[in-house]
C-alpha cells in the first residue's frame, strides 16, 4: 500500500520501512523547540529525575518570544531560569530574535524532519515539509532526556490547490476559509496536505500562514511537497539540506480529499470568539475597531508588512487606533528596515515594536481592555486570548487589518 507524507516521515523516524495510519511507532527526534511560555516547567520536571541527563543537546533549540522585553519579575525569574539552564547544558538559544516558529523556519527545519515544539503552532514546519506538532512539557521532557518518543501516525486529509489567489485574497484568507469549511474540529489528529497545481502560485511566505493555522482545526501536523520554492528558501536561509524529500504515493489513503479553487477564494474575517465564525469581509464592514495587529508566527513576515505598508502608504492610522506592527524576527525586521518599510508604518502613526508574540499572545503588548475591539493578524480569537475576557478578537488578513486600521473599522483595501 502507497504511503502519505505523514506516514513517510513517521516510517524515516522509526527506522522501518512502512507506516500507516493508526500504526504507532517510536520515532527518533530530529529537534525539540521550546519557548518561554512553558520551558520553565519543563526545567523544574527535569530537575526532580532521579538521574537528569540529556540524550543530545545539539537537537534541543530554546527561545524567549513569548515575553519580551519581560512584562512583570515573576516573568523575569522564569526567563532567567531559562537562561542559565540553556548555558549551563550548551542549548542553542535565542533571544529577542523572534518568534520561535520563524527563528525555526529560518534557521533550523529541514524537509523529512520530525520536530517536536512546545508550542501548539509547530505545524507551521509542514510548509518546508517536515513534520512539526506541538507537545506538552511531560512529552517534550520524555523527547530531551531520550532522545525518542512515540507516535500515532494520523489519518491524513488532502486538500488540492488549483488555480491562483484573485481579488485580494491571501493565503490567510484561504486557511480561515478552509478552517470554516471543516470546522475547529475537522481535523482533529490528522495531518492536512496540501498539494496541487495551485501550490506553485503559493510563496514560502504564504505556505507558513497555511500550515501554521492547521492546528486551529485541531492538526496533528500539516504537510506540503518540497518544490522549487521550498529549495530556494533553504538555499537563501544558509543552504540547509533535506532529510528528505516526500511526495505521497499515486496510491497512497486519505481520509478525506477536499478540492479547492483558489480564485474562488476572498478575503474573510473570523468573528468573535471561535477561528471558525467565518464571514466575508464585506459582512462586517462598519463593525468599529480600537486595536488592529499586525504580526505573529502567522502573517509577522516581510511580505505580510510590504503589503500593509503598500496599502497605508500615504495615509494615516485613525485617531480612534491603535495599531500594532509587529516583524516575526530579527531578520524580517532589519529587512523591512532596509526597504522603508518601518518608516511607512512609524509615518502613518502605527507603533512598531520589537520582534515577538506580542499582541496574538495578549500578555506583554496591545492588551485590549473591557469592551474594546481587536482586529488581528494573530492566530487565536477565543475569549481573554488579547486581554479582558469581554473583549473581542476578529481575526483578518495583513490587508484587512491594516485597512480596518485606517478606516476606524473593519473593512476591505478598496473601501478606503
Amino acid at each position: 500500500m502507497g504511503m502519505t507524507i505523514a506516514e513517510k516521515i513517521v516510517a524515516r523516524a522509526a527506522g522501518v520501512s512502512e507506516a500507516h495510519a493508526n500504526d504507532i511507532h517510536t520515532v527518533e527526534l530530529d529537534y525539540l523547540m521550546s519557548n518561554d511560555g512553558t520551558t520553565h516547567l519543563t526545567i523544574d520536571m527535569y530537575k526532580a529525575l532521579r538521574r537528569p541527563r540529556i540524550a543530545d543537546v545539539s537537537k534541543l533549540v530554546w527561545i524567549v518570544d513569548h515575553n519580551v522585553p519581560c512584562d512583570s519579575p515573576k516573568t523575569a525569574a522564569s526567563q532567567k531560569k531559562m537562561r542559565s539552564f540553556a548555558k549551563e547544558h550548551g542549548i542553542t538559544f535565542y533571544e529577542g530574535a523572534g518568534v520561535c516558529h520563524q527563528i525555526m523556519m529560518e534557521n533550523h527545519v529541514a524537509p523529512g524532519q520530525l520536530i517536536f515544539g512546545a508550542d501548539s503552532h509547530t505545524c507551521a514546519y509542514g510548509a518546508l515539509g517536515a513534520f512539526g506538532t506541538g507537545v506538552g512539557c511531560t512529552d517534550y521532557l520524555y523527547g530531551m532526556v531520550t532522545g525518542h518518543s512515540w507516535v500515532l501516525v494520523p489519518e491524513t486529509l488532502r486538500f488540492n490547490l488549483t488555480g491562483h489567489l484573485t481579488n485580494g485574497a491571501t493565503a490567510r484568507d484561504l486557511i480561515l476559509t478552509i478552517i470554516g469549511q471543516i470546522g475547529a474540529n475537522g481535523a482533529n489528529y490528522r495531518a492536512m496536505e496540501f498539494a496541487g497545481p495551485g501550490m506553485a502560485s503559493l510563496t514560502m511566505s504564504d505556505r507558513i500562514a497555511i500550515c501554521n493555522l492547521c492546528v486551529e482545526a485541531g492538526a496533528k501536523t500539516a504537510l506540503m511537497e518540497v518544490d522549487d520554492v521550498t529549495m530556494d528558501y533553504l538555499a537563501a536561509h544558509g543552504g540547509r539540506k533535506p532529510a528528505a524529500c516526500f511526495t505521497s504515493d499515486p496510491d497512497a489513503k486519505f481520509e478525506k480529499v477536499y478540492d479547492i479553487d483558489l480564485s474562488a477564494i476572498v478575503p474573510v474575517v473570523a468573528k468573535p470568539h471561535f477561528v471558525d465564525n467565518i464571514s466575508p469581509v464585506s459582512e462586517c464592514s462598519g463593525v468599529r475597531i480600537h486595536e488592529a495587529f499586525l504580526g505573529s508566527c502567522n502573517n509577522g513576515r516581510l511580505e505580510d508588512l510590504r503589503l500593509g505598508a503598500s496599502i497605508i502608504r500615504g495615509r494615516k492610522v485613525a485617531p480612534t487606533v491603535r495599531f500594532l506592527v509587529v516583524p516575526a524576527s530579527r531578520e524580517v525586521y532589519l529587512a523591512a528596515m532596509k526597504e522603508g518599510i518601518l518608516d511607512t508604518f512609524m509615518e502613518a502613526g502605527a507603533i512598531v515594536m520589537n520582534p515577538n508574540c506580542s499582541v496574538c499572545w495578549g500578555s506583554c503588548q496591545g492588551v485590549i481592555g473591557e469592551g474594546e475591539v481587536l482586529i488581528s493578524t494573530g492566530t487565536r480569537n477565543f475569549k481573554g486570548r488579547a486581554g479582558h475576557r469581554d473583549s473581542f478578537v476578529y481575526l483578518g488578513s495583513a490587508s484587512t487589518v491594516t485597512a480596518s486600521a485606517v478606516k476606524g473599522e473593519i473593512c476591505r483595501p478598496e473601501d478606503l
